[in-house]
């Protein structure tokens, strides 16, 4: 009756916020309706007095809420990544990061986060893997679901993206992605479905790519009659930022709002398209009326009551993101290494455990307050003289943003070299976007930018300084001019200034512990074609590189003179980041030398693997044990203490399969004239290991932890599984139950089995538990592409439960 009552009071209060959206659109003139369809500058839409509407804000995700400064001055809370989330296996989880991540938003008078991001992992090789969540859609689904419902019961919007097919990043401007109906329906549309069903987003984020013919920002069908149509979403639909390029084929195509602004195909084009008869003024009035039911939904239109009008309890950003980091670590092997016996003298090793690697590269960063390196983490853990630390290897074979040991400012001038204005710059990073410029200074006046302030080395030798972006710089280190010219480029990619690679332009012998002056000064250009103005640019820099063999030697000898080595190993921003593929699984420099070196001289070897996605992992059988840590956001560091010490058990299981590339079945992501096709069909992840009888190096679902577990049966009644397991093992635990589809008499158009569901137990040992899992119908069907409809397909299922899919324990067979 109260479950009754309260959708009576939810269905009432949609209908008076209709009517309040209906009475808005009434009030507005068509330039009125078409300016708020284009984003007034890289993350707002334009404020309507007239009827009480204040400028909406949207800020990049997933892991954190930036805000619109692109600053470290501007800190967030930064969670592990997407990845890291999905490896918990735990929506509950996934709900609370939410409900913390509308807090960040309220907190930084942001309405809507762009995120999540629920693409599939279909290749090890997509540059931007570590921001989408699983290779399997039934679990991106269930995890994304329930991100989106913590966010909006904070009274946050969200936009689920990139819909669809955006799995690359090669030529993502460009590329058409050719695949089947039933792939699409089965694979890539089903998270986005799932959440449409059962979170009801308030947004969602076309992709810059096309699908079959058409871009996302036009595509009709995908769009207009299966999202908005087959699916019900009442949400509004926001380009991927200057993906829109046509006025009439984007409003035609179901795109509500184009970003960034304010030159966009919308705005006076879209107004003078009505006027000449080419987009009826309906159109444009469906697309408005999505915006106003985002505002009402928000807080934001006058007269309307938002969908959340008391936010949720505080909650504890730091602490949240250390339980979601180490419920996220998977550990892939244990041979009675972990946790570490209490006294044990314990060698850290790897430049990645003094200078963390937490997030993954391009429009997923975030600028932390603080980051707890596994260094600090573990000094701060075990007991005091227990721990030393080597360099060993470092896997930042390129420059990197000028940071540590660097006190910078920002100063502009106009072109007569007059001061204009100044700004801090706490790294070497300059991103100011639209209006955001330091106070007193215009673009009008503004000619050229100067990072200028003192670098102390923290070693002696010779150190590396560059630039990454485009235009004119004068780098200027110790009193000389180092560096004095124009930086171009032959890509047409206009995010190359975001994303291109840092280029060496100096090498200096410095001295460690001594200050010295530090400049670069750019001249500032505003291309007449870009959508908006942006100043960026980077100083960055590299310390002295030593010679490898000599710091790998100096690991062997503390790890020998060690009861455990402990070894952390990482990718780096220039191999996992937006704007393009990785080009193979290897980590890089000489990180896998190192590991092999002090497994040989400690057979106590410890690998703690800090990457988003999947990397090859030649030594796995040589050492005592592998901990997978992704990027584990800003409390990575204590989080891994609590894991390796046992303070904590390591929750996670892999949601994508980890292999090598050689064995990997489908890699494809360059497009072969302008497509990329989808050859493989339905089979990717451990669909298509399976199919092609290959091995990977640790399966979908796989992790360890500090307990053992006794599956004892698995029963069906109507749609619920319930498996009983007991803990056999001598700690408390927690153990994800994973239950699988398998057709008795296999068909090669499907896949060999699929995951139907899974649930969480915990107990304590000796203890016995039921994990109740429901089996949907959607289960047991398929996209039939004749009638263009799911379709039952009836016959015997085995249903079988277990730990991982290479390791499922009980069974049973039914009917459907």
């Amino acid at each position: 009756m109260a479950q009754a009552a309260q959708q009576r009071t939810g269905e009432a209060a949609d209908r008076a916020r209709e009517a309040a959206v209906e009475a808005a659109l009434g009030r507005l003139g068509l330039d009125a309706k078409t300016r708020l369809l284009s984003g007034q500058d890289m993350w707002s839409l334009p404020p309507l007095p007239e009827i009480g509407l204040p400028s909406l804000v949207m800020s990049d995700g997933p892991i954190g809420v930036r805000g619109v400064h692109w600053t470290a001055d501007d800190p967030s809370v930064a969670l592990p990544s997407p990845t890291a989330l999905a490896a918990t296996w735990d929506p509950g989880l996934a709900r609370r990061a939410g409900v913390l991540l509308a807090q960040e938003a309220r907190r930084k008078h942001v309405h809507v986060l762009l995120a999540p991001t629920v693409n599939l992992h279909r290749s090890p090789l997509g540059g931007r893997h570590f921001e989408a969540y699983s290779e399997d859609p039934f679990l991106t689904g269930r995890i994304g679901a329930a991100y989106v419902t913590g966010v909006q019961s904070g009274g946050v919007g969200t936009t689920v993206k990139h819909f669809v097919a955006n799995d690359a990043e090669t030529d993502r401007f460009t590329v058409n992605n050719v695949v089947s109906d039933r792939a699409l329906r089965e694979l890539y549309l089903a998270p986005f479905e799932a959440i449409v069903e059962n979170a009801r987003p308030w947004g969602v984020m076309t992709a810059y790519n096309s699908v079959n013919g058409p871009t996302m920002t036009e595509h009709r069908h995908l769009v207009n009659e299966v999202l908005r149509g087959e699916w019900g979403f009442d949400g509004f639909n926001v380009s991927d930022w200057t993906a829109a390029r046509s006025t009439v084929g984007a409003v035609e195509g179901g795109l509500d709002v184009a970003m960034p602004g304010p030159r966009t195909v919308y705005g006076e084009a879209l107004a003078r398209a009505v006027r000449d008869g080419d987009v009826a003024e309906s159109a444009v009035d469906d697309a408005v009326r999505n915006v106003l039911r985002l505002a009402a939904r928000v807080g934001l239109l006058e007269g309307a009551e938002p969908v959340v009008s008391e936010p949720p309890a505080p909650v504890d950003g730091e602490a949240l993101a250390r339980e979601i980091a180490r419920r996220s670590f998977v550990l892939a092997r244990n041979e009675g290494a972990l946790p570490l016996p209490g006294g044990h003298r314990v060698a850290l090793l790897g430049a990645a455990a003094r200078d963390a690697r937490v997030l993954g590269g391009g429009s997923a960063t975030v600028f932390p307050a603080h980051v707890v390196s596994p260094l600090d983490g573990l000094t701060a853990a075990l007991p005091e003289g227990t721990l030393t630390y080597a360099v060993g290897a470092d896997p930042n074979e390129e420059l990197a943003v000028a940071d540590k040991g660097f006190a910078l400012r920002a100063v502009c001038r106009d072109a007569h070299g007059t001061v204009i204005g100044t700004g801090t710059a706490p790294n070497g990073h300059i991103q100011w976007m639209g209006d955001d410029l330091p106070e007193g200074v215009s673009h009008d006046a503004l000619h050229s930018v100067e990072l200028t302030g003192t670098f102390t080395p923290r070693e002696s030798g010779p150190h590396t300084f560059g630039t990454r972006g485009l235009g004119a710089f004068t780098l200027t280190v110790d009193g000389q001019v180092r560096y004095d010219d124009v930086a171009s480029t032959d890509t047409d990619d206009p995010f190359i200034s975001f994303f291109g690679a840092p280029v060496e332009r100096a090498r200096v012998e410095l001295t460690a512990g001594r200050a010295y002056e530090v400049s670069l000064r750019h001249t500032v250009t505003f291309p007449e074609d870009a959508p908006m103005k942006v100043v960026t640019f980077t100083l960055v820099h590299q310390e002295p590189r030593r010679d490898p063999e000599e710091l790998i030697a100096e690991a062997v000898e503390a790890a020998r003179a060690a009861d455990t080595a402990v070894v952390v190993v990482a990718t780096t921003e220039r191999v996992e980041s937006e704007g393009f593929d990785r080009r193979d699984l290897r980590l890089p420099g000489r990180q896998d030398d190192l590991v092999r070196a002090v497994a040989a001289a400690n057979p106590n070897t410890v690998v703690v693997v800090n990457s988003g996605s999947p990397v090859e992992l030649p030594w796995r059988e040589e050492v005592a044990a592998v901990l997978l840590g992704w990027f584990p956001g800003q409390e990575g560091g204590a989080a891994l203490a609590d894991v390796l010490t046992g303070a904590h058990e390591p929750g996670g299981r892999l949601p994508t399969t980890w292999g090598s590339l050689q064995d990997a079945p489908v890699t494809r992501v360059t497009p072969a004239d302008g497509e990329l096709h989808y050859t493989e069909d339905v089979f990717i992840g451990y669909r298509a290991w399976e199919k092609e009888g290959r091995t990977p190096s640790y399966a979908f679902g796989h992790g360890l932890g500090y307990t053992d577990w006794t599956y004892e049966s698995v029963e069906v009644a109507g749609s619920t599984a319930t498996v009983r397991l007991r803990n056999s093992g001598e700690r408390t635990g927690r153990e994800v139950v994973q239950v699988y589809l398998a057709p008795v008499d296999p068909d090669p158009a499907r896949p060999a089995r699929w995951l139907a569901g899974f649930a969480t137990v915990r107990a304590a040992p000796g203890e016995s538990a039921e994990a109740v899992v429901e089996l949907p119908r959607r289960a047991f069907e398929v996209w039939d592409t004749t009638t263009g409809a799911w379709r039952l397909v009836k016959g015997s299922y085995e249903v079988q439960a277990g730990r991982s899919l290479a390791d499922r324990r009980v069974h049973t067979i039914i009917e459907a």
